[in-house]
């Protein structure tokens, strides 16, 4: 079946071949140090060998993560293994070629190499089938001056067909139980007729009463909840766009090219019957005025934060002189020497961020990295010019009295009791239809007579008879989850999903054949062998890796 990340590849294939590229080019370096085996080090040169890696060595590292990123990307047809999925396969790539050494596993021959690239996931078409133009545009693209040639990409793959080999030897045949296959046949080929009960959690709407006892107590219960955690406080200094746009000129060739570059984000406007709506290609003159305003606004946040960063410049110099340090007076002086002022700004959390600037979150981080010796930003442009943030403290957690969280207090214990009631009423009506189709109501009925003994809103549908295997497109993880162990006339406890309540009625449950006449059963069997076998050899592997780090880690002085 072809996969939506198959799909996602054909949409953006030139991206993907950007992406190997630079992956190659800034392979992840991982530091080993003495101290802990793998993690941030001092950076001191040493010897660690590690599967004929040096792991003390960059290049080696270079050469250890860039292969396994490309190998992971040809396979995968996709880019993107995390740092901490690329480091356990490059380690387990590394000790089945080391294994393949040891065990002698013949050199990969080019019809091998051919082969194997016509499998890869990363040159198939739509149809799943190998794309000779795919693989030619790949190689080509090899040619633009990257670190990574041909010859690299060719032993990688070399290396990966020998190491299959060796997976393979190691797999063996695999064994697998009849009771597995059975299993596996009843789980996936099962044929389910269902009805599904979807309770409405937003029409849900129960009187709760919040007394200042009741909210006391939650309160008390729930502390963490709401304390405030660490909170900064400084002041800023503040250049802003306006300041400098009577020093912004513009020309037509400007405008035009800016308005080209994303006309989606100016606005005509309405006209006639035509409402107001985004601009296209050929608005420009319509929506001129406003395309000379951003392009001079923008123009003038450049200048302001050019003129912030001289600023932070002479805080530099003067503070490398020993002139300028953390005190208000003297800063205030420097300032006031230069024509520039401060302007305070209401202490805040890392959440929440400076209400005064927008809530920016470029300036939150900047100012969470600030402290005593480091007390002033560098220029951080915002929407409407720049700042230089100035450190002052850091308020320690605080827990704030119950009426300066009233508010948000109430809403959670409102928000609490309406889940207990909404879980509470799932019960209720998985009873209820229970009861009542045992009594013979068709399943409409019996979900409203549910519906009105909760107050909840109960909606219906059915679902024509699948299997696991070719499920309805429209189906969700919540319709599959209780038919793990439902039985035929049996109605599922509600999963809460997307403020919904979902119950599950197996209105008819019809199991395959469980023998060998089956004719899904030896190919069952045979995924089951191949899915076990493969997670016996990656185990092993990983315990060699772990084993090999072991025995390489450099002493503890």
């Amino acid at each position: 079946m072809f996969t939506w990340i198959q799909k996602y590849f054909q949409r953006h294939f030139g991206i993907i071949c950007f992406l190997i590229l630079g992956a190659m080019g800034i392979p992840l370096i991982v530091v080993f140090a003495p101290s802990d085996g793998i993690g941030q080090g001092d950076q001191k040169a040493f010897v660690r060998e590690v599967f004929g890696y040096n792991l003390g060595s960059q290049q080696d590292q270079a050469r250890l993560f860039g292969d396994a990123n490309l190998s992971a990307t040809l396979q995968l047809g996709y880019a993107g293994a995390s740092g901490e999925q690329l480091q356990q396969y490059a380690f387990q790539r590394a000790a089945a070629l080391h294994l393949a050494d040891e065990r002698n596993i013949p050199a990969t021959t080019p019809a091998e190499i051919t082969e194997a690239i016509k499998e890869m996931q990363v040159f198939r078409n739509e149809d799943g089938k190998f794309d000779a133009q795919r693989y030619a545009t790949f190689r080509e693209s090899l040619k633009t001056g990257t670190r990574m040639t041909e010859a690299d990409v060719t032993r990688v793959i070399a290396d990966d067909v020998r190491a299959e080999k060796l997976r393979t030897i190691l797999a063996g045949p695999g064994y697998v139980l009849d009771a597995d296959v059975a299993a596996q046949l009843a789980r996936i080929e099962t044929t389910w007729t269902l009805s599904i009960a979807e309770a409405d959690y937003k029409k849900f709407n129960p009187s709760i009463e919040a007394g200042s006892d009741v909210l006391a107590k939650f309160f008390g219960d729930n502390t963490f909840r709401y304390e405030i955690g660490p909170r900064v406080r400084l002041r800023y200094i503040d250049f802003p766009a306006a300041k400098y746009l009577d020093q912004v000129t513009t020309n037509e060739d400007e405008l035009k090219a800016f308005f080209e570059a994303n006309p989606l984000r100016f606005e005509k406007p309405a006209e006639g019957d035509t409402p107001a709506g985004p601009a296209t290609s050929a608005d420009f003159e319509i929506v001129r005025a406003e395309v000379e305003a951003q392009l001079k606004l923008a123009k003038a946040r450049e200048l302001a934060t050019h003129e912030a960063s001289d600023l932070t410049l002479a805080f530099y110099q003067n503070a490398q002189k020993g002139t300028l340090f953390n005190d208000e007076a003297v800063i205030d002086s420097f300032l006031a020497a230069n024509n520039f002022s401060t302007k305070p700004l209401t202490s805040f959390t890392i959440e929440e961020g400076p209400s005064e600037l927008g809530n920016s979150a470029d300036v939150t981080n900047a100012a969470f990295k600030l402290g005593e010796r480091r007390f002033y930003s560098d220029a951080i442009p915002v929407q409407n010019g720049a700042v230089i943030l100035l450190w002052q403290e850091v308020l320690p957690n605080r827990m704030p009295l119950m009426s300066e969280v009233l508010k948000k207090v109430t809403a959670d214990y409102t928000e609490t009791e309406k889940r207990k009631r909404f879980v509470a009423s799932g019960k209720i009506i998985q009873t209820t239809l229970a009861s009542r189709l045992e009594a013979g109501d068709d399943f409409a009925t019996a979900a409203q007579t549910a519906s009105n003994t909760t107050g909840v809103t109960v909606d219906v549908k059915s679902l024509s008879p699948f299997t696991a295997s070719n499920p309805p497109e429209a189906s969700e993880f919540s319709t599959y989850g209780p038919l793990e162990t439902l039985k035929k006339g049996q109605v599922s406890a509600m999963i809460i999903k997307d403020q919904k309540g979902v119950l599950v009625y197996a209105a008819d449950k019809q199991l395959p054949d469980l023998t060998a006449a089956n004719p899904l059963y030896q190919q069952t069997r045979k995924q089951i062998a191949i899915t076990t076998s493969r997670l016996g050899v990656s185990k092993y592997l990983e315990q060699l890796v772990r084993q090999e780090l072991e025995k390489s880690m450099p002493p503890v002085n």
